[in-house]
């Protein structure tokens, strides 16, 4: 699994739009990470993307890009596959194409998948979800924590 998180990391998506999707899938599959909410969080945990709690509501929200919107409407289309027949419509996979090319689209794809694989064994092993404030001086920002895989 590692190689195919360093393969996911080796096509030019944005590590930041990685994040995103990670922190998505994993709300949808009830597994949110525990992430920084107030300014002083943020500098204590050394995280940079304060858009981090908006995710949930990214459809609400204006400061998420084309690309990442993009890409968060895949990745919920992905992982709500249950009782759909189509869950993702080619409108979905149209936009999100419109932004990636082919390599960076399956890459994306497999992010996402990865993430339900990972919630799954976590649930399955019953790891308890991250919580970066049990040590920030440890933490490591969800924006570097990729390329440290690689």
């Amino acid at each position: 699994m590692r190689a195919l998180v360093k393969a996911v990391n080796s096509v030019g998506v944005p590590l930041r739009t990685l994040v995103l999707v990670h922190l998505r899938v994993s709300q949808i599959n009830g597994r949110a990470v525990q992430i920084p909410v107030k300014k002083r969080e943020f500098e204590e945990a050394g995280e940079e993307d304060h858009r981090l709690p908006l995710v949930e509501t990214w459809r609400e929200q204006t400061c998420f890009t084309g690309a990442e919107r993009s890409v968060l409407a895949l990745a919920e289309a992905a992982t709500r596959i249950d009782g759909r027949e189509d869950p993702v419509s080619d409108e979905v996979w149209a936009e999100a194409a419109a932004h990636f090319d082919e390599r960076q689209l399956a890459a994306v794809v497999l992010h996402i998948g990865l993430v339900n694989l990972w919630n799954r064994v976590n649930v399955a092993t019953r790891q308890e979800p991250v919580d970066w404030r049990i040590n920030p001086k440890k933490w490591t920002p969800m924006t570097s924590r990729l390329t440290a895989a690689q």
